[in-house]
């Protein structure tokens, strides 16, 4: 099994280098699909998050108000620090059992947002880093996204530079790029991934 860390800031489009990969055979294990399940209602998850936080992060039918819970905790490190506590070991927890189920010879590919800023590269054979400009970053949050220029510049810099990531990544995927050469770049990387999980 070759173990792939796969990250990028929030808009550098790790999510469809990500899909790009499971076409050509990965197995995904999404740690922000991860932690949604973990906070679902009648999760213990959710019961310590709203215990954390009080009852205004849940919506009118008691699911987490993700929007309402981000405002809160991208503003401050300490309560951004508080939800890593309660969330991260329940995400680390089950991206372990998905990890165990998959095939001996596969490509695991964990997507994993704070990959850089929580030091975990060193869990992996090898760490892919999707990069994008800045402004290429904040045209797609604003634009695809929705989000106001104010929050989306926000939640850039609550994550780690662009330079921190590209020091950890052995494999850099530029993402500024039309999606037929991002194709072509994510094929290249996947023929490398295959060589390396028949060596291994």
């Amino acid at each position: 099994m070759l173990k792939v860390g796969l990250t990028g800031g929030i808009g550098a489009g790790k999510s469809e280098v990500s899909r790009l990969l499971v076409e050509h055979g990965a197995v995904l294990i999404d740690a922000d699909r991860i932690a949604r399940e973990v906070v679902a209602p009648g999760t213990p998850g959710l019961e310590a998050v709203v215990e954390a936080f009080g009852p205004e992060v849940l919506a009118e039918d008691g699911s987490l108000d993700r929007p309402r819970l981000g405002s809160i905790v991208f503003a401050d490190p300490e309560k951004l620090a508080a939800l890593n506590s309660i969330v991260h070991p329940l995400v680390g927890g089950r991206a372990g059992e998905l990890e165990e189920a998959a095939a001996e010879d596969a490509v695991v590919v964990h997507d994993v947002p704070l990959l850089t800023e929580n030091g975990l590269a060193p869990l992996y054979d090898l760490v892919i880093v999707v990069d994008a400009r800045p402004e290429t970053q904040l045209d797609r949050l604003v634009r695809l996204r929705g989000m106001t220029e104010e929050d989306a510049r926000v939640r850039m810099a609550a994550q780690a530079t662009r330079e921190k990531r590209r020091e950890i990544a052995d494999v850099v995927i530029d993402n500024d790029v039309p999606l037929e050469e991002l194709r072509e770049r994510v094929a290249e990387v996947w023929a490398g991934l295959e060589r390396r999980a028949r060596a291994a």
